[in-house]
């Protein structure tokens, strides 16, 4: 399976290009127009229709909605957490770091078996 993306604002719009330029389909919610200034449970509910998975900083505010999705039987759109610990702002490295560690993601050979909610490494 190859997963399509969708980065939220936390994630610099260089990584999607960095990300495209190897073949991924990487959205950003930020630069779209139809998402831009969408709340987090109206993000969540774009990427489940349109099978993306997020790509956040947001745990407490994804973990509550994809816990709430799943126990209705709603749609749920998976994420991945990029951990600030992991990723800090403030680093000059920090976006090349990220588009890197989601290129391993991507590339593993059990991404389509992944946990709904995983983290970023």
């Amino acid at each position: 399976m190859t997963w399509r993306l969708l980065l939220d604002e936390h994630c610099s719009k260089a990584i999607a290009a960095s990300l495209r330029q190897l073949g991924h389909d990487v959205g950003v919610a930020v630069a779209d127009p139809e998402l831009g200034g969408a709340s987090d449970p109206g993000l969540f509910r774009w990427a489940a229709e349109a099978g993306r998975r997020i790509v956040t900083e947001s745990t407490k505010d994804f973990r509550p909605l994809l816990l709430r999705a799943t126990t209705s039987g709603a749609p749920a759109a998976p994420f991945l957490l990029v951990p600030p610990r992991r990723f800090p702002r403030g680093r000059g490295d920090r976006t090349a770091a990220i588009a890197a560690a989601l290129q391993a993601w991507l590339a593993h050979p059990d991404a389509d078996r992944r946990p709904v909610e995983d983290w970023l490494v």
